[in-house]
């Protein structure tokens, strides 16, 4: 599928031939990661055999975020239960509980001197509480350690476990996000062991508990529809969820989920438009746009 024009009222999509290649365009070539700041951060994640999802995701602003002394911290192992089509995160078996990685991280984050820490993990549906106790022993760790970091806790779904999600709602990070990663016919496809109701379930809750500020985010590229896009983003604003992210998928090797579409930036910023019209804070869209990118102004 490819964009021939966007504006206010319309939007045109034509289909590519099914034979034709699809290129990386321009607009996705990145910088390889440099300088001193960045392997500062290297050798701190190497040395306190720290997981980030910057690399178990493949993330392509991994060199301006590192370079600029920031990176999201991956807990409880690198190991997922799950095995989404589009993640690059490996599936299978985790190792047993690290119960001394919350102080681990939170040493990390007050050497790094991170003013804003995002914190995510694996799914790991081997547990009884999902992995909610060390969710909230790295929260409460990074307070302790770091005090003057905020935070963004960017968890799983804990299976709609209202006991787990609210581990993490006591422990009080600034801001809670869940991503829906995609629209709700692809949900099966893109991620198995999800649900697209159960998800948004999830974040009206954590919202109807009080918490200040919710967030997701959603992949173009995979094969839907800009009007699902929309529709994702307006079963979000109905959530309640302040902040949402719009980034083009990336495959992250030949055995994953194929790229669909690369979408240009017009539709990006189309899509942003209409999200500040649907009365999100804050809409976040672009290609190289991930769930924590630029993640510290969407505290304000």
């Amino acid at each position: 599928m490819e964009l021939i024009e966007v504006s206010e009222s319309t939007v045109t999509i034509e289909p590519k031939a099914s034979n034709e290649k699809i290129h990386k365009p321009k607009w996705l070539r990145v910088k390889l990661p440099t300088g001193d700041q960045y392997k500062k951060v290297r050798k701190l994640v190497d040395n306190y055999k720290l997981h980030t999802i910057c690399e178990s995701g493949n993330c392509p602003n991994m060199g301006e975020c590192w370079g600029a002394g920031t990176a999201t911290f991956m807990i409880l192992g690198n190991v997922c239960t799950r095995s989404c089509g589009f993640c690059a995160v490996a599936t299978g078996r985790p190792d047993s509980v690290d119960w001394d990685e919350p102080e681990r991280v939170a040493r990390s984050v007050k050497l790094m001197k991170v003013k804003h820490a995002v914190i995510t993990s694996v799914d790991r549906d081997d547990l009884p509480d999902g992995g909610s106790i060390i969710w909230a022993e790295t929260i409460r760790a990074i307070r302790r350690i770091s005090p003057g970091t905020t935070m963004e806790t960017l968890i799983p779904d804990f299976k709609g476990e209202r006991r787990n999600i609210d581990r993490v709602i006591e422990a009080a990070p600034e801001i809670i996000s869940h991503n829906m990663e995609t629209v709700r016919r692809l949900t099966r496809k893109v991620r198995i062991q999800a649900q697209y109701d159960r998800s948004l379930e999830v974040l009206r809750y954590i919202k109807e508990q009080g918490q200040r500020r919710t967030k997701s985010g959603i992949m173009l590229g995979l094969g839907e529809t800009i009007e699902e896009v929309l529709e994702t983003m307006r079963d979000l604003k109905s959530a309640n969820v302040d902040v949402i992210t719009l980034g083009q998928y990336l495959q992250p090797t030949k055995k994953h989920l194929p790229v669909a579409r690369f979408v240009p930036p017009e539709e990006f910023e189309y899509l942003k438009e209409e999200g500040l019209k649907m009365g999100f804070i804050y809409v976040e869209s672009g290609p190289l746009v991930r769930s924590s990118y630029h993640a510290e102004k969407h505290l304000v």
